[in-house]
């Protein structure tokens, strides 16, 4: 078993807050030492209380699956014996309402364009890669995951 962290930290500063005319750029840290900014979607909260230059959660989510596919793609394919020189995915993900009339993100469509050297594979090789890789891929396997919330209070 591993652990995995990131921090998320936001911070009010001079705003008011209670007339939820705030700000939702936040900074997100992973313990390899990056911190990105993030923000709540511009889709969701209008700017300028969101960062459309931040990344937002949803497209986070996106990001991690399709990193992920990406990661197993290029595993099985160099065991496999292909040589893999570019692997690009311009993956999208649709929020709607789900069966409970709650938003969440519906559909994650992963477009990955593939250029190998040397020997190609046929395109029901390169498709059995892809489909190895969604099976093994961690995140894809987490979507059903269980999610915990333990709070705490801060004091001064």
């Amino acid at each position: 078993m591993s652990t995995y962290t990131a921090t998320v930290l936001w911070q009010r500063g001079e705003q008011v807050f209670t007339d939820n005319r705030y700000s939702r750029r936040h900074d997100i840290s992973f313990d390899g030492g990056i911190t990105l900014a993030g923000s709540s979607s511009p889709h969701v909260v209008p700017t300028p209380y969101s960062d459309p230059s931040a990344v937002d959660p949803e497209e986070a989510f996106v990001a991690a699956l399709s990193s992920c596919h990406m990661l197993w793609f290029l595993s099985l394919a160099g065991r496999a014996g292909w040589c893999v020189d570019r692997y690009e995915d311009a993956a999208e993900g649709v929020m709607a309402a789900g069966a409970d009339s709650r938003l969440m993100m519906t559909v994650v469509t992963l477009k990955p364009a593939v250029r190998f050297h040397g020997k190609q594979p046929t395109d029901t090789e390169h498709a059995a890669l892809h489909e190895a890789a969604h099976h093994a891929c961690f995140i894809a396997n987490s979507v059903k995951s269980e999610l915990h919330c333990l709070p705490r209070l801060l004091t001064d």
